[in-house]
């Protein structure tokens, strides 16, 4: 059978559609690649959010095509997710040679597709048509990488958004949305923990959305709750994490939760996009400053040590130096630990491509910059608070910077590079705190 090789760009839900489509091949008789160089089949998965990613993996392709396609005539190239959604059959008019394109809906289907291909000699494939069910479709995993078993696991519990903030082309290429039934996800969970996992991160494009329209509120908890609920009373799961939630979806029965579900780990990702109400409005993100600012007062009341991150945009159209102050403002009053920061990338059929006071590039970039700055300095502060503690990690495995040491996170999300054996992979561990970095904390197991 034919090997494959997927790069993967974007979010971690693209991470996740990346692994279960090649675990989907795998079942049937294809083989992974190491490298692109010796790969048979050579799939992106692309990303369509930023214009960035979106360029990289178009530049991508055209290198494929003019190197290794002229090396190796026979080999299958395809373009799978975001990109390959929104462009559809332009992307093969724009590059003839690409065999495969597969959307969000049908990412399921890439094996059959590659097999239609391969028995057919290579006749073009094109799906991107929308799909019932291809919500509970992403469900394989990978867990044996590199000789040794996962212990954290990502698992899809909805795809699609209906929010349609002014900047985004997420609920063009993903669709509306749809969620898997809580005992659906369940069953999921359960099998990872039979085959080692201890951490699972829920995810979607707006997790606290999940089952909004399809299940009914119960006892005054909204159905991401009741899921919450469900996974904390897993037998052997140690822990539990969810990406990306929306500000609008942190009702008391949420933020409560932190307190009452003992696997919820104390950390929270909650994208703010700009600390400007103006710019809020104009993002069409149902929320003002005063309510974020709420929700973070009322989840340190509950966890008063939860770690926080949060995305930014920086040069949104409108966006004043007075907007942007309130922005860097908001970032002070708040201390996230952690911040993405990204300049606004102008998006075709999103409406804030088209709002007049486009701001300019240079401005965008400058602004990025002192944001950045201003993050990494109390980001930096907020870790080096670490030194001299003692926390709890799970271990996840060797350090990817240097595999001779061990890596692990907190349960507020911080990063823990420690010496120690592989014997404590999966293992939930002491460790005492010696420094700190900008954003990884270093330290050594604790004695006693």
């Amino acid at each position: 059978m034919p090997s494959v090789y997927i790069k993967t760009y974007g979010c971690q839900m693209n991470e996740r559609d990346s692994e279960a489509v090649a675990a989907q091949l795998v079942a049937k008789g294809y083989s992974l690649a190491a490298t692109e160089a010796v790969a048979d089949v050579i799939l992106l998965n692309t990303c369509s959010v930023r214009d960035m990613a979106e360029q990289k993996a178009l530049r991508k392709m055209e290198n494929l095509i003019a190197e290794t396609r002229r090396r190796r005539p026979e080999v299958v190239l395809g373009f799978m997710g975001c990109v390959a959604q929104s462009r559809g059959s332009e992307l093969i008019e724009r590059l003839p040679d690409v065999d495969l394109l597969v959307g969000t809906q049908k990412l399921h289907r890439t094996a059959e597709y590659l097999d239609e291909i391969f028995a057919a000699g290579r006749d073009k494939i094109v799906e991107v048509a929308a799909e019932e069910g291809s919500q509970g479709a992403i469900r394989e995993h990978l867990l044996n990488g590199n000789g040794r078993k996962s212990v954290t696991a990502f698992v899809s519990i909805m795809q699609g958004c209906n929010q349609y903030c002014t900047f985004c082309i997420v609920p063009y290429t993903r669709g509306e949305e749809r969620s898997r039934t809580i005992s659906d996800i369940v069953a999921e969970c359960r099998e990872l923990v039979a085959q080692g996992v201890k951490e699972v991160t829920l995810l979607g494009q707006i997790v606290t959305s999940y089952g909004r329209g399809d299940i009914p509120a119960r006892n005054g908890k909204s159905p991401f709750v009741q899921l919450l609920e469900a996974v904390d009373a897993i037998e052997g799961l140690e822990r539990i994490r969810f990406t990306s939630p929306h500000p609008k979806g942190y009702g008391d029965d949420l933020v409560e939760a932190y307190g009452r579900l003992g696997k919820l780990v104390e950390s929270a990702h909650i994208p703010v996009q700009s600390g400007s109400d103006q710019v809020l409005r104009l993002m069409h993100r149902g929320y003002t400053r005063a309510r974020f600012l709420s929700i973070i007062e009322k989840l340190r009341r509950v966890k008063p040590g939860i770690g926080l991150s949060t995305d930014f945009i920086a040069g949104f159209p409108g966006e004043t130096e007075e907007d942007f102050g309130q922005t860097l403002s908001l970032v002070r009053e708040v201390g996230f630990d952690q911040a993405f920061v990204f300049k606004y990338s102008r998006r075709r059929d999103t409406p804030a491509a088209e709002m007049p006071e486009q701001v300019s590039q240079a401005v965008k970039e400058e602004r990025n910059q002192r944001l950045l700055e201003t993050v990494n300095e109390l980001g930096a502060r907020q870790h080096q608070s670490f030194v001299g503690r003692r926390v709890q990690i799970l271990v996840e495995g060797p350090s990817k910077k240097n595999p001779a040491r061990l890596t692990g996170r907190t349960r507020c999300n911080k990063i823990v590079v420690f010496e120690g054996s592989p014997q404590n992979y999966g293992r939930l561990l002491d460790v005492a705190i010696q420094r700190a970095g900008t954003f990884t904390l270093h330290g050594e197991a604790a004695q006693g």
